[in-house]
């Protein structure tokens, strides 16, 4: 056995595809895989309350359907390999996955959801800890470690970034526990192909000894979860639309699932829809982009830069609905490009929410087709690796999906507690969106900053206004 922080391991082993060979031998890394070489494997896991069974009856059935879902994910057995040529495929030659269990009983899931700021024994829970994406040529693709705490199971699954988007990581996570569950066949198969408009000829060199991280990773941090109930995202979404309707979200919204962030049209439930909601949809400011507006000017004056610094809010967006045609929604791999939106402290600051969300809104609106496929020839005429990271000071990055399924995770004994991330690939300005437990289109923003702009953001009236006091996690057991 040994220790992380306050996380022992008790096993570890190599897991690999249940069934051999696979028909796919390499998948070459697109315009869209190749830039996250430089970025930390990807870290999120689950909290689960603790099974109903025992712990070894568990690590049996996870292997197992862990193997399982490998077959139908070839690539995340595999290894990286860089051809004569230089361009960089997927070799899907099983050499597998590690699979570690790890214990932390002395940890209870009350002690690790009740504090302000996310606990550091968070970043126990994942293995592959500080991993680039790069060293995927010799280190396996993806691990999973479980961790027992007092009551509860945390699944935690490390993924390589350039092998994997958000949405292709949720897709196996889903995977995983779908067939843990028991079910016989999958709901939806990857898409492997890679014929698409992000497959390029294009080879990105790097530096002798391979790429660096891009981001310091000693500055102090503080991480917080803030949750946003969907009646207090609709209030933002009024004001961001310059509404000044007062209108009762639960009369006018029927049941909404956290992927649609489009509000309902109100005709549902026979309600009369706020007339903001019923104008030109594409013109319409969205839930989403009026959250990140409002987290965008709060946190902009928490760090108090001058009015004349320029700030950016930098977002990353999913691109299989935005090409034309469409990629499949479950195409495996990156599909995502990030698109800034920037302006300076000062119009942010003195102009009101609607002025920061505009900005935002236009720059969603535009990533269509022709976009995508500007970006895709501009990285080709001068191919790079993606600098992660706030390098001046006044950047935000936003990263996951209020979309993205997290809460499906039923492994076969309920839905998860909570979902939380590892250590990878944080920085001060680096947030995460996460649905929220309760669903109907609630947020959990994961919100890394400086202490001293945590401290700001904390005392900052307009962005805690919105935030609730009631946490979307469970109560302790009695």
């Amino acid at each position: 056995m040994h220790s992380s922080s306050s996380t022992t391991i008790d096993s570890r082993c190599t897991i690999y595809s249940e069934k051999k060979p696979t028909t796919i031998k390499t998948l070459k890394l697109s315009v869209s895989d190749l830039p996250m070489l430089s970025c930390q494997y990807i870290q999120k896991g689950v909290l689960l309350p603790y099974p109903p069974y025992s712990i070894d009856d568990l690590i049996t059935f996870l292997k197992h359907s862990l193997s399982t879902a490998l077959s139908h994910f070839p690539a995340l057995a595999g290894r990286l390999q860089t051809d004569p040529t230089g361009h960089v495929h997927i070799l899907c030659n099983d050499a597998g996955v590690d699979f570690i269990h790890a214990k932390a009983r002395h940890l209870s899931i009350h002690s690790i959801l009740s504090p302000a700021d996310v606990p550091e024994c968070f970043k126990g829970f994942f293995a592959l800890d500080k991993t680039l994406s790069y060293s995927g040529h010799s280190k396996p693709l993806m691990a999973v470690q479980v961790t027992e705490l007092l009551d509860g199971i945390f699944i935690g699954c490390t993924v390589n970034h350039a092998v994997t988007d958000g949405t292709s990581f949720w897709h196996f996570f889903n995977t995983f526990a779908e067939i843990c569950k028991g079910s016989k066949n999958i709901s939806n198969s990857p898409d492997f192909s890679r014929n698409t408009v992000f497959n390029s000829p294009a080879v990105l060199k790097f530096p002798a000894g391979g790429p660096k991280v891009t981001f310091s990773g000693d500055e102090p941090l503080r991480e917080r979860i803030f949750h946003f109930r969907r009646e207090a995202i609709l209030r933002l979404k009024i004001r961001a639309n310059n509404s000044d309707l007062i209108c009762n979200s639960a009369e006018i919204f029927g049941k909404q699932r956290n992927d649609s962030w489009k509000a309902a049209s109100g005709e549902s439930n026979g309600k009369v829809a706020p007339l903001f909601l019923m104008k030109d949809k594409s013109a319409e400011i969205s839930s989403f982009q009026s959250l990140c507006a409002q987290l965008w000017r709060s946190v902009t004056r928490a760090r108090e830069l001058t009015p004349s610094k320029m700030t950016t809010f930098r977002m990353a967006v999913n691109c299989r609905h935005r090409l034309e045609p469409r990629l499949e929604p479950y195409y495996f791999g990156n599909a995502i490009q990030s698109t800034p939106t920037v302006a300076s402290a000062g119009e942010l600051l003195s102009k009101d929410l609607n002025f920061g969300a505009e900005l935002l809104h236009k720059t969603v609106v535009a990533h269509g087709d022709g976009t995508v496929r500007d970006g895709i020839a501009g990285w080709e005429k001068d191919p790079r690796l993606f600098p992660l990271g706030n390098f001046d000071g006044a950047s935000i990055t936003m990263g996951s999906s209020p979309r993205f399924p997290m809460y499906d995770n039923d492994f076969g004994w309920g839905r998860p507690l909570a979902v939380r991330s590892g250590r990878a690939n944080k920085f001060d300005g680096k947030i995460s969106a996460f649905p929220g437990r309760d669903g109907k289109g609630s947020v959990d923003l994961e919100v890394v900053l400086s202490p001293d702009a945590m401290i700001g953001l904390e005392n900052d009236g307009e962005f805690m206004q919105y935030v609730s006091e009631i946490s979307a996690c469970p109560p302790p057991p009695p």
